[in-house]
């Protein structure tokens, strides 16, 4: 992510931190401090393996994951999440590239009682070291979604190359998924289907699926298990340990919110 990037990111979150700061102060003495406009959670999750649209991202092997969420009462945020990666080095070995970094913001609103709507841009974001004319992983996508109770359908278009793919600007992505409480026993059935379609790469457009279980233990705690797919390309997501990308798996992660 370019450095101005960054600064935007920091200096707008630091904006909205020192805005709910001021108006905690402008309570009179004595008073009850009004509810703040702002909502700041944080998350933290250990996975048994990362996936991202059904790809492999830490070489099957565990991750951690954090991030938080700004939020404002008129609907807009702003995030940041983080999540150990390898797949980068996995790819080329003269490459490191530990970190996945994305940062986000957006809208969040509703057209209509129970149907909500999310616009926003991401940035994805790999720090580290390339060699010499390696396409830069970094992608930024415009996403907008909609949904009806509890089913979500989004659209993704990436303005930049696509995870280092040369000439994949414009790639899209199309993810509709759905998270149903069964009402026994704090379950809920979640599930995904997405299509990623890649621009000017030969066989790079694949489908990917996912079914799932999440237990809500409340206190902010929850574990989730899942089944996960795609029928990628072997020839195109098939990395330098020979490992499929997009082979079939199962999935574990225990999430914290604070």
């Amino acid at each position: 992510m370019p450095r101005h990037t960054l600064a935007a990111f920091a200096l707008l979150t630091l904006a909205c931190a020192q805005t709910g700061s001021a108006l905690a102060a402008d309570t009179p003495a004595g008073a009850a401090p009004a509810a703040s406009d702002f909502t700041l959670t944080a998350n933290l999750t250990l996975a048994s393996q990362y996936r991202y649209r059904g790809l492999m991202q830490s070489n099957n092997k565990p991750a951690v994951q954090g991030g938080f969420d700004l939020a404002h009462s008129s609907g807009f945020y702003l995030g940041n999440w983080n999540s150990s990666i390898s797949w980068l080095n996995d790819s080329n070995s003269d490459v490191s590239a530990p970190v996945e970094m994305d940062f986000y913001g957006g809208y969040k609103g509703n057209l209509a009682q129970d149907v909500p709507v999310d616009l926003g841009i991401l940035q994805y974001y790999y720090p580290g070291d390339y060699p010499s004319g390696y396409t830069s992983p970094d992608t930024t996508e415009l996403y907008a979604g909609i949904g009806y109770g509890p089913v979500m359908f989004k659209y993704s278009i990436a303005m930049t190359n696509l995870f280092g793919f040369a000439g994949s600007k414009y790639s899209q992505y199309f993810d509709l998924s759905g998270n149903f409480d069964t009402g026994v026993w704090g379950l809920t059935v979640n599930a995904h289907i997405g299509r990623q379609l890649v621009r000017n790469v030969d066989n790079g457009s694949y489908t990917d699926w996912k079914l799932g279980l999440t237990k809500d233990f409340g206190q902010g705690l929850s574990v989730s298990l899942a089944y996960l797919d795609t029928n990628a390309d072997r020839a195109v997501y098939t990395n330098t340990r020979g490992r499929d990308m997009g082979r079939a798996t199962g999935q574990l992660s225990v999430t914290k919110t604070f």
